[in-house]
Parts: C-alpha cells; sequence; structure tokens
C-alpha cells in the first residue's frame, strides 16, 4: 500500500485557515466601547446641562425671602436688648 496521501495535524478543512486567522483585522468598532461611549456622553450631556442651569438660576432667579418673625419672638428680641415692648 503506497499512498501519497500525507496526514497533517488539522482537519483538511482548516489547513488553509491559519492564513485568515493571522491576516484577520479589526473591522469597525468594539460593541463595548460603543456602548462606553453612549452612556459616557449622556452622562457628561446631563452633567453639564445641570450646571448649566444652575448657574442660570443663580443669575436670574430672586433671593429667597426670610420668614416673617412671630410678635413672640419680636419681644423676646426687644426684652434682650433692654427695649420694652409696646404697650406694656
Amino acid at each position: 500500500m503506497d499512498d501519497d496521501f500525507e496526514f497533517s495535524n488539522s482537519p483538511p478543512s482548516f489547513q488553509n485557515m491559519g492564513d485568515l486567522i493571522k491576516d484577520a483585522e479589526p473591522k469597525g468598532l468594539n460593541p463595548g466601547l460603543i456602548v462606553l461611549l453612549v452612556i459616557g456622553g449622556l452622562v457628561m450631556t446631563f452633567l453639564v446641562g445641570n450646571y448649566v442651569l444652575y448657574t442660570y438660576a443663580q443669575k436670574t432667579l430672586p433671593p429667597k425671602k426670610k420668614k416673617p418673625i412671630s410678635k413672640k419672638k419680636m419681644k423676646k428680641e426687644r426684652l434682650k436688648q433692654g427695649v420694652s415692648a409696646p404697650g406694656e
């Protein structure tokens, strides 16, 4: 039995695949990178938008109104200062 057939380490269907794997280059962007960029962009847009709205509100909104002081507290403050309350 004199056969010219030679056995190789890999099956015949994969003999030429080695060259394809060596020459393979990544085409396009990694899906993980795309997700990271989209989420990062949304977070940055949210933070920058909040900062812009905050600075705009600081410039345009009037200052907070102080709570009115009750008559009872006014009496106490005047007595502490030594001024008698009117009507006493």
